[in-house]
């Protein structure tokens, strides 16, 4: 019922700044939260930040004060600004959308992307 395409990463220094997009798509009424995890090798998975419909926000300790996550509703997409990147935010980044609602359905579902590499070189 939901695809999510993400977009925006790639290879940066350390200190720059990379913007990663993430639209969902398909047969839905609404999305309750849309966030961004990342997996680094050898470790698990992790939340990186969250907003909820109303944009309310959470963030990883490690990301706060240098990540921004935000919405656009109309346009069912959640973006997530990263600045002053380091080395240790190397990681495959995943869109997760989740209180996903579709027609006729009391239920809620859950989504995931297929990840977008981010790598900070020192």
């Amino acid at each position: 019922q939901v695809q999510l395409v993400e977009s925006g990463g790639g290879l940066v220094q350390a200190g720059g700044s990379l913007r990663l997009s993430c639209a969902a798509s398909g047969s839905f009424l609404s999305i309750g939260v849309m966030g961004w995890y990342r997996q680094a090798p050898g470790k698990q998975r992790e939340l990186v930040a969250s907003i909820t419909s109303r944009g309310s926000t959470n963030y990883a300790d490690s990301v706060k004060g240098r990540f921004t996550i935000s919405r656009d509703n109309a346009k069912n997409t959640v973006y997530l600004q990263m600045n002053t990147l380091k080395p240790e935010d190397t990681a495959v980044y995943y869109c997760n959308v989740d209180g996903v609602r579709r027609v006729a359905d009391f239920r809620r579902y859950e989504y995931w992307g297929q990840g977008t590499q981010v790598t900070v070189s020192s």
